[in-house]
């Protein structure tokens, strides 16, 4: 794909993207599609321009406004969340919100960052992410280092302009096209970061936002990349508990710490022979993909205990199978932006380390702090200490002085976003409410919670603000 970047002309930032109204086209299933026009750098409006691809749903009843929702990633397509809209959001908020969504910039439709052919995926996905040998390291280095180079070379001129602070002013040039005073906003995920990152910028332009399963703002990368790790530990724990339980269990020892180490011996076996897997070598890293892809939903915990059944006798099919949901591989071989997207946003956003010696440190201490998982998430941004252009600002708290309460949702065994991320971000915010799911799973609405769904729906719809640390028992 190539980057759809046009002149701007003279038109100012208000008149030229504030005053338009999208041209709506039906696209299928009830669904209307739309270009948004943005500027490519906001202190240059007046320069090129980016066309922001948005979907949406009417509202099926009395109508109070648009709702805006956000998948997170970053990278995560909006265009295929916004066409799950009846499944991401509950029939009430349906019925009073035209649902609306949208690739942010550099992503999918939107301008797509390319950096690597789909055989170069497949090459740089499949490095020891783990490397205890000068010959593996020197292969990552190379790897990382051909990923950052080739999306200079593929997106150079949109690369800068990628991030996170960017996202959130296209955000709001689309709340004032689709005619909405103030944004209503559920974010997931990393989408939690976009909106904090909303409110932070335009406070007084917030009506509701549900920011679920957050991320903290104020870490930096480092201490994300550890958080992270950490968080698929609890969650693998809680697994393993689970598994204990059921009698087909793979994991033999019995006990939290000897499952921990039965997979961390399997992922490291994997490093001198690679399971087998539809034509291709299931390496390390991608068996780590594998086995830490299903703990984000509980309902995928069975794929999870076939998958070590499978690796037990060789075969790593299904653990390939979830590696490739993950990061966006189809059965051909080709490959979704995901995987480039979310390394160009995440190198934008903060500072990284710019030596291998400091990953190598921060690596190892990832990993004392969660085994099998700390030094793969570490070293898995390693193409951010040779980004070719630089990170935006270090992190800092958001608090948004000024916007009406803001609901933070967290899951207290949250794999991809700690718990304590959450409390962390409803802290930081000034109008923070903080609601608790105890519970298993990345985020926690429409996730068969009622208590969730039930205040979820009752602040977007009637702003209906719960008690600040209102807490919501474990699904039965």
């Amino acid at each position: 794909m190539s980057l759809t970047i046009t002149a701007c002309g003279t038109d100012t930032l208000s008149q030229g993207f504030y005053d338009q109204r999208p041209a709506w086209d039906d696209c299928g299933d009830g669904f209307e599609c739309a270009k948004l026009r943005v500027p490519l750098d906001y202190r240059h409006p007046r320069g090129e321009e980016l066309a922001i691809s948005v979907i949406r749903l009417p509202a099926t009843g009395d109508r109070l406004g648009s709702i805006v929702i956000n998948p997170g990633g970053p990278g995560g397509s909006g265009i295929d969340y916004g066409r799950a809209a009846r499944s991401v959001l509950s029939p009430q908020v349906r019925d009073r919100f035209d649902v609306v969504a949208f690739d942010p910039r550099g992503v999918g439709e939107s301008a797509p960052v390319e950096c690597l052919s789909d055989k170069g995926l497949d090459a740089f996905l499949a490095l020891d992410a783990t490397p205890d040998s000068p010959a593996e390291l020197a292969a990552l280095e190379e790897g990382s280092r051909r990923f950052a180079d080739g999306c200079q070379a593929m997106s150079p001129r949109l690369l800068p302009h990628i991030g996170t602070a960017n996202a959130a002013r296209d955000m709001d040039v689309l709340r004032a096209a689709l005619g909405d005073e103030r944004l209503t906003y559920l974010g997931k995920s990393y989408g939690t970061y976009l909106g904090a990152m909303y409110a932070d910028l335009f406070p007084t332009r917030v009506r509701a936002l549900v920011l679920d399963g957050a991320v903290d703002p104020a870490l930096n990368r480092v201490e994300l990349n550890e958080g992270q790790a950490e968080g698929f530990s609890v969650a693998f724990k809680a697994y393993a508990e689970h598994c204990f339980a059921i009698p087909d269990c793979p994991l033999t020892s019995r006990t939290v710490d000897g499952a921990v180490a039965e997979l961390t011996s399997l992922l490291r076996r994997t490093d001198e022979e690679p399971l087998r897997g539809d034509g291709r070598s299931v390496t390390e890293a991608l068996a780590t993909l594998g086995a830490l892809t299903p703990l984000y939903d509980r309902r995928t915990w069975p794929v999870l205990t076939e998958a070590l059944r499978q690796a037990s006798t060789g075969e790593g099919e299904l653990l390939l199978h979830s590696a490739d949901q993950l990061v966006g591989r189809a059965r051909d071989g080709t490959y979704s932006n995901q995987t480039e997207a979310n390394m160009a946003v995440n190198c934008v956003d903060s500072p990284y380390p710019g030596k291998l010696s400091a990953f190598a440190t921060a690596a190892k201490a990832a990993e004392r702090r969660a085994p099998g998982f700390g030094a793969y998430v570490m070293w898995g941004s390693l193409p951010c200490a040779f980004w070719p252009v630089p990170a935006a600002e270090p992190n800092r708290p958001l608090a948004a002085r000024g916007a009406p309460p803001i609901l933070v949702v967290g899951t207290t065994r949250d794999p991809a976003t700690p718990y304590g991320w959450a409390r962390a971000m409803a802290a930081q915010l000034e109008s923070g409410v903080l609601l608790t799911l105890d519970g298993d799973g990345h985020t926690a609405y429409l996730n068969g919670s009622s208590c969730v769904d039930g205040t979820v729906d009752a602040y977007l719809v009637w702003g209906r603000i719960p008690r600040d640390g209102m807490r919501c028992p474990e699904i039965e």
